[in-house]
């Protein structure tokens, strides 16, 4: 599906930061957040600070009930890295779309990512995509300025953007790009299955018509890339 961005670390502008620590038993509190999640809460985060706050009131963009603000999170990892499973448990905790910077110092030189899911706010628990991120780069790497937009909605676009796999194309927002690459992820799992049975079929009639349909899947998914 595509290679993660090598290099993309945001300058956050001075005035949008919060700054604040947020303690990881919060996040216990919302929702039905499993044991094993709370493990792995334990086991692999060191500290979440909620570090800036993209809003109207602090950036001067106009936000909407779609993107009202956008939030960004800063975790520090104790090992490698950390799973879907707990950025999962924090987005849905929280009721605006969060752009997540994971900090990683397992050997000399700290690096750092950025990481997010696309996230569609309704009146129950929102709606999150698959989880993309640029590839892990040094931590004191030059940041870049934030995109040019005119509305909080258009910045959200514009950071997710990079992050995904795939180009937006012409007059396609963030959800429908969300949605394209979560059919393609499905179609993978189906040609790699077609693909298995394909191996170990025995009888020819079967194989052809494997292939008449493994042939289809891959030209669906040619298109949706």
């Amino acid at each position: 599906m595509g290679d993660p961005v090598a290099n993309l670390l945001y300058r956050w502008p001075a005035a949008a930061k919060f700054g604040s620590r947020v303690p990881k038993e919060k996040f216990y509190e919302h929702g039905t957040v499993s044991t094993s999640v709370r493990e792995k809460f334990i086991c692999e985060v060191q500290r979440i600070t909620w570090a800036y706050k993209l809003a109207e009131s602090t950036i001067n963009l106009a936000g909407s009930d779609a993107v009202p603000e956008i939030q960004v999170f800063q975790i520090d990892a104790r090992g490698n890295s950390v799973s879907q499973q707990v950025l999962t448990a924090i987005d849905k905790a929280i009721p605006f779309p969060i752009i997540f910077e994971i900090s990683r110092n397992e050997s000399k030189a700290p690096s750092v990512r950025t990481t997010a899911a696309h996230k569609q706010l309704g009146s129950g628990t929102p709606k999150l995509s698959a989880y993309y991120s640029t590839g892990w780069q040094p931590a004191d790497a030059e940041r870049q300025p934030l995109p040019t937009s005119i509305t909080l909605s258009a910045l959200y676009n514009a950071l997710l953007d990079p992050l995904m796999p795939v180009t937006a194309r012409p007059g396609e927002d963030m959800s429908e790009v969300a949605a394209r690459l979560q059919t393609a992820r499905k179609l993978e799992r189906e040609i790699a299955s077609l693909e298995r049975k394909l191996r170990t079929e025995p009888q020819l009639n079967r194989k052809i018509e494997l292939r008449r349909t493994l042939k289809s899947k891959q030209a669906e998914l040619d298109l949706l890339k």
